[in-house]
């Protein structure tokens, strides 16, 4: 499908809608919902009746605040923005003062909505995002429901997008299902990780699936290990408050790294259906071998960083940061150590990471080779092979390069390692992007695939759940145990270490 913008190249939706956010004053709404919109608009991907209801407890008026997304726009679109564009959009957005936890908020939305449907012939679709804090999902969704909002009928349809966290462990993530799916049916729920908006991590069911040359070779026969990255360079600025709570762990291996492991791991799927790939990334997670305690304590490890020097500069640690405590126990790293028990991965680690103030912001998923065998290189100057490694990079320079082999010229038989690299930006061009255009435009669209069901959700939580009973019962850790700049605790490199291996370096 050819649209305006080289970069999204999506079917244009068809289907009217109303789009309302909940926390329409947020970081969120202002840095990435609102220019999303606009980049859809701008590459044409927009039904031609719709609207934008924006509702948050800020006193503001309709007017005041079409000023205020106006005014930010340009620092986040990623374009220069098209007035004429940018004001026919700009004239669909509303603006409600409400309290979401007043039921007198919903019955003011209602009628709002009901007029606004009329007056903008959007046909009784509604989409509703939660931009608000998790402790609020449940009690909107119930609200919504008890005022007919969420009421499928007459041909329309009614969707929930919820922002991650969901849920802080298994527990509370099975409850905050049940509660949901009092009021909606599990097509009406859109959990949303903005990971998987990210071009990359959507090629790799095309890579791995369209090309002949890949899929006969990713398995245990030919793959010695694979490795995940999820890397950031910068602390936890402004969210010590929330970090103090979730801590890394929580924060993004039930969700961005186990997404990655099941895209990379999973089975081919019949189609390209929603349940289809849902499916079998189901069945990857739940392919994990459980962590006994043993386990936990041989095969993950945590940390948290001290102060130290990025970029030339120096940078606090943790426990300085605002609104974090003095003595905080909280993790900013982890690593893990996991295995899938299944045909196609017994016996091959997956090797993961994730941490605050590291070296590089970077996301990558590095699949190693086993080595050729050395035979034919014994009487040469050759002294090792090199095991062939892909690299398929998510952040920030997003692409995929495999390293191989090669004869260095001369009489001699001597080999270095060369790379091939494919850069998106270099062979497509850089469309502006949020990261979240594409899932909105899918979340309008009906189309759940890259989306988390209510049994991923909780498979994920019952990955790391004994990991987070372990350290919570073990004593305080003597924390920090990294320097800020560095790649983390040299636990976790002895983690890698031991098994005779190396986290990739690039080098």
């Amino acid at each position: 499908m050819i649209t305006n913008d080289p970069g999204l190249e999506i079917e244009p939706l068809r289907e009217p809608c109303l789009l309302v956010i909940f926390g329409a004053d947020g970081d969120l709404t202002k840095r990435k919902l609102i220019p999303s919109i606009y980049n859809l608009a701008a590459a044409g991907l927009l039904p031609s009746h719709y609207a934008i209801v924006g509702l948050d407890r800020v006193p503001m008026t309709t007017a005041e605040y079409r000023d205020k997304i106006t005014q930010a726009l340009p620092d986040f679109a990623g374009r220069a923005v098209d007035q004429a564009l940018w004001q026919n959009v700009r004239d669909r957005v509303h603006y409600l003062i409400g309290d979401f936890q007043n039921p007198q908020s919903y019955r003011k939305l209602q009628e709002f909505l009901a007029e606004l449907d009329v007056e903008s012939r959007t046909g009784g679709n509604y989409l509703f995002y939660l931009a608000t804090l998790p402790g609020l999902f449940s009690e909107i969704a119930r609200r919504l429901g008890e005022w007919g909002l969420t009421t499928q009928r007459h041909g329309h349809w009614r969707r929930i997008v919820f922002e991650k966290p969901f849920g802080h462990d298994l527990e509370s993530a099975r409850a905050l299902n049940r509660e949901l799916q009092r009021v909606l049916a599990e097509n009406q729920i859109y959990r949303i990780d903005h990971y998987l908006g990210k071009e990359t991590v959507q090629n790799i069911l095309v890579f791995r699936f369209a090309n002949g040359i890949f899929e006969p070779v990713w398995n245990r026969r030919y793959i010695d290990h694979v490795q995940i990255t999820v890397a950031e360079s910068l602390g936890v600025e402004h969210r010590g408050r929330y970090y103090e709570a979730a801590g890394a762990l929580r924060d993004m291996v039930p969700n961005h790294v186990l997404q990655l492991l099941s895209f990379i791991a999973m089975e081919p799927p019949n189609s390209f259906d929603a349940n289809a790939v849902r499916d079998e990334k189901a069945k990857v997670l739940r392919g994990i071998v459980p962590l006994s305690s043993l386990d936990v304590l041989r095969c993950a490890v945590y940390g948290q960083y001290g102060e130290g020097t990025l970029g030339g500069k120096p940078v606090a640690g943790y426990r300085a940061e605002p609104n974090v405590a003095a003595d905080s126990r909280t993790e900013t790293f982890v690593a893990m150590k996991l295995f899938i028990d299944n045909w196609r991965w017994a016996d091959v680690p997956f090797y993961v990471r994730t941490g605050k103030r590291l070296a590089k912001r970077v996301t990558e998923i590095v699949v190693q080779f086993k080595s050729a065998p050395f035979m034919l290189f014994r009487k040469t100057a050759v002294e090792q092979l090199d095991p062939n490694v892909l690299v398929i990079r998510i952040q920030p320079d997003e692409g995929i390069s495999l390293r191989f082999d090669a004869k260095v010229p001369g009489p001699k038989v001597r080999i270095d390692t060369v790379d091939m690299d494919f850069q998106y930006a270099k062979y497509f061009g850089n469309a502006p992007s949020t990261g979240y255009e594409t899932l909105i435009h899918d979340c309008l669209a009906g189309d759940a695939t890259l989306f988390q069901r209510a049994d991923s959700i909780e498979v994920g939580w019952s990955v790391v759940q004994p990991v987070l009973d372990v350290w919570q019962s073990l004593p305080p850790p003597s924390f920090p145990n990294y320097n800020a700049g560095s790649w983390g605790p040299s636990e976790a490199h002895q983690l890698v270490r031991q098994d005779g291996r190396n986290w990739w370096s690039g080098g």
